[in-house]
């Protein structure tokens, strides 16, 4: 009896790792998320046309078409849109009056249609 209960403290020592591993994997996701958003929220406050948002989104899913190996394809697709959308030559062109105004929204991620 002693070595079933050791056994399923084992177990559940396993279990908690596994949980703990995941919950740092979709903070990382949610992190990486908020970013994407800011910078897609700054493109849309820098009125960025529907097409060239679309051709950064297909640039980046064409890149991510092979996942590389040992690397999270969520995450992948993530990094590489963040990189594709602060990369973009807009943002690198906003005016300083537009980059210092307040936001109109109280919060700046949502992306309204």
């Amino acid at each position: 009896e002693l070595q079933q209960k050791v056994e399923e403290a084992e177990l559940l020592k396993m279990e908690l790792q596994m949980l703990e591993t995941e919950r740092v994997r979709l903070s990382l996701v949610e992190e990486k998320l908020m970013d994407v958003l800011q910078l897609l929220q700054q493109l849309r406050d820098l009125n960025i046309s529907k097409r060239a948002l679309g051709k950064i989104l297909l640039s980046t899913l064409e890149s991510c078409r092979d996942p590389q190996p040992g690397k999270a394809q969520l995450l992948e697709v993530l990094d590489t849109l963040q990189q594709e959308l602060a990369a973009c030559e807009l943002l690198h062109r906003q005016p300083m009056e537009q980059a210092q105004s307040p936001r109109s929204l109280s919060n700046p991620l949502v992306i309204s249609c």
